[in-house]
């Protein structure tokens, strides 16, 4: 009898101990960290220089930029998808005038506005574009669709304005995109061009292309996204389609690696796959997103002939933004950052 009283009494006290050892445990375990969650954009990368930017301009981007990224990072932050932050964030900057895409879009030689733009899904590598539409009031919108709602990644024309009307986005008279700065640009150019003191490719229409928009971002499921939407270039002509809406030049997205949206002269971004090939120096060599980002915007790009910059995150929220021309209209913000608004060469 007295054995066996031991043997319940060494029990009990074991069964103490081990529910000790796991109250103490539980108080002792580390609380899950927040979801990450990133969002970038650009407005274009080109001669911008703070001696050219009157404050009061200057003041407007900034506050546009930060109404734009605002809008993603609340999705974000509310559990919204990446894809839906970077087609919201991008609406804002297509609606603003100031950028070189949507409504403030850039005149063709003919005098109108054409429009480009993409986007793609880093979780499936679905992606979708469209090219050359004269009257879609949001262009990535139209991009959007055609991932999801069509069984091709781009159209263009008429065409993909026919599908815009079916899908039932908005469709408005070709004089809302219209302002007068980018008539006087085109007016310029065309001037210097007649004159022969300037070639297609070179002085304002070189760097008219500044302005076009783009966003990447990673939601709290881990997934990426990126998108870009532009006018082109001034004065372009014969169609011409620049790398906005070419998925893996202009626009890249992938949840192995990063998301990339580009903004420069596109004919090189287009030669270069600029987009992928960062994406490809991920996952193929193991740099990081700041290195493959490094290498191809400062070294293998130029060595092209091309200049311009491209947005980033990558699958642990890691951003970047390189440039290799003077300034770069950009953003982020993140789960850990706060707000950022560049313009310029820091």
């Amino acid at each position: 009898m007295d054995k066996l009283l031991y043997f319940i009494a060494v029990l009990v006290i074991f069964s103490s101990c081990q529910n000790e050892q796991k109250t103490k445990s539980a108080s002792t375990e580390k609380i899950p960290e927040e979801a990450k969650f990133s969002i970038v954009i650009h407005g274009g990368a080109g001669t911008i220089k703070k001696e050219n930017i009157s404050a009061e301009r200057e003041a407007d981007y900034r506050k546009k930029l930060e109404e734009a990224i605002k809008v993603g990072y609340t999705i974000l932050k509310n559990g919204g998808s990446s894809l839906d932050a970077v087609e919201k964030t991008i609406n804002v900057l297509e609606d603003s005038p100031l950028f070189n895409a949507g409504r403030g879009a850039v005149l063709t030689y003919e005098g109108i506005n054409e429009h480009d733009a993409s986007i793609m899904d880093g979780n499936s590598l679905n992606a979708g574009a469209s090219a050359g539409t004269r009257i879609v009031k949001n262009p990535i919108g139209l991009a959007r669709e055609v991932m999801d709602n069509s069984p091709h990644v781009m159209l263009s024309g008429r065409g993909a304005e026919t599908f815009a009307r079916k899908q039932g986005l908005k469709v408005v008279e070709p004089n809302y995109f219209f302002t007068d700065s980018k008539k006087k640009a085109l007016e310029r150019t065309q001037a210097s061009e007649k004159n022969k003191t300037v070639s297609f490719y070179d002085s304002d229409i070189k760097d008219s292309k500044f302005g076009t928009v783009g966003c990447v971002a990673l939601d709290k499921n881990g997934n990426l996204a990126a998108g870009t939407s532009t006018g082109g270039m001034t004065n372009k002509r014969w169609g011409r389609i620049g790398d906005s809406p070419i998925i893996g030049a202009g626009t890249y997205a992938n949840n192995k690696t990063c998301a990339i949206s580009s903004t420069g002269w596109g004919e090189f971004f287009i030669r270069g796959m600029v987009a992928y090939d960062i994406s490809a120096l991920m996952e193929y060599k193991g740099l990081s997103l700041k290195e493959a980002a490094k290498l191809v915007i400062h070294k293998k790009l130029p060595e092209l002939g091309g200049d311009g910059g491209i947005i980033a995150v990558d699958s642990q929220g890691n951003m970047a933004m390189e440039f290799n021309t003077s300034g770069m209209f950009r953003a982020t913000m993140s789960n850990k950052e706060k707000l950022y608004i560049g313009m310029f060469k820091d």
